[in-house]
């Protein structure tokens, strides 16, 4: 048995065409809300499949009519499971607990795709903005409602957002809470891609193969270098594409890739 075939709380794990490994968030009664061990689950799958050779993307839905609701408002209402005990306590829950998935998620070398099936509320919103691209459909929706609860982002929502949409646009939808589906959601830039709810299952799985046939070296060190130059000066982001080029062009992929441009064919990867 391999390691995605064990049964894993409040996920499902599936291999996809050979490469795509496929997470499934499965809390349904509670709209895939984050648990415990969900966010166990995610840890150890995300950090296996980054270094599994064999996968090259990583694909993250929700079960059912839901992608993420984010918290569970039943246990926050009884004070229960994360939300349990005072001040210093909860504050270390937050620390030790959902913020393993962002710090985990960003050290995450292999491109991620958010396939938002439903509601992305909250830090469901979040989970989505800490992938690399997010598809969707008219029946994504997303929405930042922590205010709207007296709350906050405890997940980084606030570092994520902000990435992915800049500023001026996250700042509004913290204030706001407003809700954003379908086609305003891309317009907004919460979707790279929208596509028609019978087909974005399809269609994801042939965005996925795209990344897949790419260099999968190339790919992983560009991503972490796209994370990196984000928050530092040129000349960082100038030592470490240096290095990144001198590792990436004595690749077997590499020369691979030389051959094939040459002999006008389809180049064969092996990560190497």
């Amino acid at each position: 048995m391999s390691f995605y075939d064990q049964k894993f709380p409040h996920i499902e794990v599936k291999v996809k065409n050979a490469h795509q490994l496929w997470v499934t968030l499965n809390n349904p009664d509670q709209m895939n809300a984050i648990t415990i061990p969900m966010i166990n689950s995610l840890v150890s799958v995300f950090k296996h499949g980054d270094f599994d050779k064999e996968i090259r993307v990583i694909v993250l839905t929700g079960s059912g009519k839901s992608f993420c609701a984010g918290g569970d408002i039943k246990s926050m209402e009884d004070r229960s499971g994360m939300f349990e005990g005072e001040s210093n306590e909860l504050r270390m829950r937050y620390v030790h607990g959902i913020q393993q998935i962002p710090r985990c998620i960003e050290e995450v070398s292999t491109p991620m795709i958010a396939l938002v099936n439903g509601a992305a509320i909250g830090a469901g919103c979040d989970l989505a903005m800490m992938c690399d691209l997010r598809v969707g459909s008219n029946s994504s929706k997303f929405a930042e409602t922590f205010t709207r609860m007296g709350l906050v982002p405890g997940d980084g929502g606030t570092f994520f957002l902000q990435r992915v949409l800049g500023y001026a646009k996250a700042m509004q939808m913290f204030l706001t809470a407003e809700v954003f589906s379908g086609s305003k959601a891309l317009d907004f830039g919460l979707l790279n891609f929208l596509f028609e709810d019978s087909e974005i299952l399809s269609e994801t799985e042939k965005l996925a193969d795209q990344i897949v046939s790419l260099a999968p070296i190339a790919q992983s060190m560009t991503k972490k270098a796209m994370k990196i130059s984000y928050l530092s000066d040129l000349h960082t982001s100038l030592d470490l594409l240096a290095t990144f080029q001198g590792i990436s062009q004595r690749t077997t992929d590499h020369f691979e890739a030389l051959s094939a441009f040459k002999e006008k064919r389809t180049p064969k990867f092996k990560a190497e």
